[in-house]
């Protein structure tokens, strides 16, 4: 059933329960994982050019290290495993790399804390909720 596995991540720590997740599903189903970490450029409306792109190159490199730990992880225990970083609004681009993917799950981590808050504005919330295949969420640590 589950033969593409989509794996947001952040590339914090506490994603390593995410991963761990992911990775036990996709090694009873021989899935293939698709890690994918989300450059949220709705911050940069007010930014000037320059400094933009100097942002968006450190998101870049935070982007690469976030995947590549994921990534890392999963083809230790091996697993077939393709890494990406896009642009946008993370929930927007979750669900178009998903689509385009072809993912028939979507792994991902929310964080406990303010109900309110969680409702509200939470990416995984709102994946979950647009989404047209499963979603399996994992509650975080938070990090102190």
């Amino acid at each position: 059933m589950f033969e593409r596995i989509l794996l947001p991540t952040d590339g914090t720590d506490s994603m390593d329960a995410v991963v761990e997740t992911a990775a036990d599903i996709a090694e009873r189903r021989g899935a293939e994982v698709h890690v994918l970490y989300v450059i949220d450029d709705r911050a940069f409306l007010t930014l000037e050019e320059q400094m933009k792109t100097d942002v968006l190159t450190e998101l870049e490199v935070e982007g690469e290290a976030a995947t590549d730990r994921a990534a890392a992880r999963l083809r230790d225990a091996g697993l077939e495993v393709t890494t990406a970083i896009r642009e946008g609004d993370p929930a927007d681009e979750i669900l178009a790399y998903a689509d385009v993917v072809g993912a028939d799950l979507i792994t991902m981590g929310t964080r406990r804390g303010d109900y309110a808050k969680n409702m509200m504005g939470s990416v995984s919330q709102e994946v979950v909720a647009r989404s047209a295949v499963p979603v399996l969420t994992t509650n975080l640590v938070a990090e102190e």
